[in-house]
This record gives C-alpha cells, sequence and structure tokens, in this order.
C-alpha cells in the first residue's frame, strides 16, 4: 500500500495552500532520498531483499540508488566495518554533498555486532556522525524500511539552515571533518 503524505503545517482555502519554505523543501527531500549503499556484508542481502519487489523501498522515493557519494545524500552503512576501512567511509562521507543523513544498519554497523576484536570498527559512528540505528542481526527488511521512515521524519522536519548552525559545525569539528 503506497503511503499518503500528510500536508504540511500551512494555510489553505479553495484552491490554494500556503506554506513556510523550510516545511516545502522538507516535504520534497524527504521523498526524494538518493541512499549511497555501502554494503560489506549480510546486512547488504537483507537491503537488496528491501528493494525488491516484496518490501519495494522505491514506494518512498528512493528507487535511484547511487553509486557516487557525490550524487547521494543518504549513506547506508550494512554490516562489519574493518578498522582499515574506517578511513575509506570517512571520505565517503565527506565527499557527499550537505545536506547529508546517514543510516547504520545492523549490529556491525551499529557497534561492532559480535566481532569484538582489534580488527573491528566497534560502531561507524566512532569516524562519522549517524542520524539513525537499525537494530538487528541481520535486521529485517521491515526494520530497514522502519530506518528510512525515520530518515524521512529527520528530513521533512530539519530546518534549512540546522547545516550551518553552531551545533553542526561543533559536530562536525568533533569528527575532525569541518
Amino acid at each position: 500500500m503506497a503511503k499518503i503524505e500528510e500536508m504540511p503545517e500551512g494555510y489553505g482555502g479553495e484552491g490554494f495552500f500556503a506554506t513556510s519554505l523550510d516545511k516545502a523543501v522538507g516535504l520534497a527531500r524527504a521523498n526524494s532520498i538518493w541512499p549511497l549503499p555501502f554494503a560489506t556484508s549480510c546486512c547488504g542481502i537483507e537491503f537488496m531483499a528491501t528493494m525488491g519487489t516484496n518490501y519495494d523501498l522505491a514506494r518512498f522515493g528512493m528507487e535511484r540508488l547511487s553509486f557516487s557519494p557525490r550524487q547521494a545524500d543518504l549513506l547506508m552503512v550494512m554490516g562489519t566495518i574493518a578498522k582499515k576501512m574506517g578511513p575509506v567511509l570517512r571520505q565517503v562521507y565527506i565527499q557527499m554533498a550537505e545536506p547529508k543523513w546517514v543510516i547504520a544498519v545492523g549490529a556491525c554497523a551499529s557497534s561492532g555486532g559480535i566481532f569484538d576484536t582489534y580488527s573491528v570498527l566497534q560502531g561507524i559512528d566512532k569516524v562519522i556522525p549517524v542520524d539513525v540505528y537499525v537494530p538487528g542481526c541481520p535486521p529485517r527488511p521491515e526494520q530497514i524500511i522502519d530506518g528510512v521512515m525515520k530518515i524521512q521524519e529527520l528530513v521533512k522536519n530539519e530546518p534549512l539552515r540546522r547545516r550551518h548552525s553552531p551545533e553542526y559545525q561543533h559536530l562536525l569539528e568533533k569528527y575532525q571533518i569541518a
């Protein structure tokens, strides 16, 4: 069943509707997200199922996967990330244009999962900021869709100026990205 979008806050009448620019842009962005899948293991297989016909992530405006960081605005990190891969993941994040969002899919991307070893990064939030965590090992497609819907809510309600705020700049400085 297709998702029916609610109207943003605003004022409507006979044949017109007025709202703020923030709300209109947020609604457009939330329903046209271009994800970059960064899949390294079993969570990537669940993501493939999510893109398939049974779950159809395209109905959320995500039918165009991007495999170029310069053309994506959602980084979906799925699976085990080795410490040697951390700088590569960080570089992919830096290459993405603003605004950008990140989902950590699965236990390994979120916290290292069952691999508490010297070679596995214990969560991607050690190298890049994360907006939504999707639990599971591996998470079911329904859980990935729920994470995507949470990103859509974040995108829809994010002010246009948030990326220029002192709080956001401080976050980037914390990750040595600014």
